[in-house]
């Protein structure tokens, strides 16, 4: 077996590429570069467990995301259990080819209780008190001491929110280099056979100002250093290097509130709940579980499927919409997905915004809070531009935590048309598609589709 790192850089495509990333480009020329058929719907969860089971959605289960738990009536956005995704992990089809195979899972999704050998995912405490302490898992235990006690806490507000690839308390490109020092202290001490490195930075600016934005090019040139010397590291152990990406961002200037439509419709339940609103999911008719440019949208009274469909169909930022016989074509015609599953246009996404007033919106709307919104919500990368004097407010609220005293971080905007750039759907540009970039041997075709990036990983350590 032939040790290997799979450096997987979010958001990479060939529209990033050019003279900010000199690094990436020497990588590319002696190497090839292959385009990704991009999974679907082309996020995170999906593309990851595309390629680490070789099979599409229908198979391994991961719709999205986050989707509607049935059983439960509950929206559930990033779980960490790997139980979640079905069949076989390239992991233990390796270690069943060769003895003494081990594979070192650094960031990746689905982290918690897999089958790897290694794992650090980040996971905070909840005390019963309230309180968010941030924090990360790892696998095997002692690993969370030594790593922190070696390279210092990670920095988890960093990882996502407004002060994710943002200047402030930590440097733009922090987590990222937290990251890939953790997999060199991982290959130090383990030396494990498959190393799969997750490297977010691109993923922040990238929606939060847009791929055109110019302050983005600096972005180029932090995860170009930051990959160029994960390449230098591993190269000089004799590991090979595979570099690859989920998707490409796209951008958008167009915000499409599904839920707003469906609550005009009478479709939507709301629960009130201290005098703001919450949607009751298992109440409603229908609602729409948002991820980007796709929204799995359930139809918990199917006498309305028809009508539904139709009103989809007919709103402004609706490209398409997916019924059972255009998710099986997909590939995405899985029990966990929405009964119809709407595709925005292309410079257009949605969000989960269901109430009709601001003033009534649940408190987590204007927190960083990715469990309790039933969707995602990019809107997170920004703190309120009305705020007077934001990082005063930003630094008594900390405070206030420090003393033990509860708080809100209301800091959040809930104004959609702040977020610039998105994904998700098939982009209609080529050059926006994700990449993998390894040798001639192993990418030998100009485009390959997702769940074949399972077998170009098998075939490195195979070789």
């Amino acid at each position: 077996m032939k040790r290997t790192a799979v450096i997987n850089v979010v958001g990479l495509s060939d529209s990033c590429l050019g003279p900010k990333t000199p690094r990436l480009n020497e990588f590319i020329a002696r190497n090839r570069k292959t385009t990704i058929s991009p999974a679907f719907p082309a996020v995170t969860c999906t593309a990851q467990s595309n390629y680490l089971t070789g099979k599409p959605p229908r198979d391994h289960g991961i719709v999205g995301n986050g989707w509607y738990n049935r059983e439960l009536a509950e929206v559930q956005f990033w779980k960490q259990s790997n139980h979640i995704v079905h069949g076989a992990k390239i992991w233990d089809d390796l270690r069943a080819a060769g003895p003494g195979f081990t594979c070192a899972k650094v960031f990746w999704w689905y982290n918690m209780y897999s089958t790897a050998d290694y794992s650090i995912t980040p996971r905070p405490m909840y005390p019963a008190d309230g309180r968010k302490v941030f924090d990360i898992y790892t696998h095997p235990f002692s690993i969370r001491t030594e790593i922190k006690n070696e390279l210092g806490e990670f920095p988890f507000p960093a990882f996502w929110g407004p002060g994710a690839g943002a200047k402030g308390k930590f440097q733009p490109d922090e987590v990222s280099r937290w990251i890939a020092a953790s997999a060199k202290w991982i290959e130090n001490k383990y030396e494990p056979t498959l190393s799969l490195i997750y490297l977010p930075h691109l993923d922040y600016n990238l929606q939060r100002l847009g791929p055109a934005h110019p302050e983005v090019q600096n972005d180029y040139a932090r995860i170009d250093d930051i990959v160029g010397d994960l390449i230098r590291y591993f190269e000089s152990r004799a590991i090979q290097v595979i570099v690859l990406s989920e998707y490409g961002i796209s951008p958008v200037s167009r915000p499409v509130h599904l839920n707003r439509i469906f609550r005009e419709n009478g479709w939507i339940t709301i629960k009130e709940e201290l005098g703001l609103e919450l949607l009751d999911a298992g109440a409603s008719r229908v609602f729409a579980v948002a991820d980007h440019q796709v929204a799995h949208v359930y139809v918990n009274d199917l006498s309305l499927l028809n009508q539904v469909r139709a009103v989809l169909e007919k709103t402004e930022g609706v490209d398409e919409v997916l019924d059972l016989n255009k998710k099986r074509e997909m590939g995405i015609d899985h029990a966990r997905a929405g009964d119809l599953v709407a595709i925005s246009e292309p410079d257009a996404w949605f969000t989960y915004y269901y109430w009709l007033d601001d003033d009534r919106a649940p408190d987590f709307a204007r927190t960083v809070d990715i469990h309790r919104k039933p969707g995602y919500d990019p809107v997170e990368l920004f703190i309120d531009p009305a705020l007077k004097f934001p990082m005063l407010k930003v630094a008594s609220k900390l405070l206030k935590k420090k003393l033990g005293f509860r708080m809100l971080m209301d800091l959040i905007p809930i104004d959609a048309t702040l977020v610039k750039g998105s994904h998700g759907r098939i982009p209609d540009d080529p050059r926006e598609f994700p990449l993998l970039i390894a040798s001639d041997a192993l990418g030998s075709t100009s485009t390959i589709q997702s769940t074949d990036v399972y077998g170009v990983i098998k075939r490195a350590v195979l070789s």
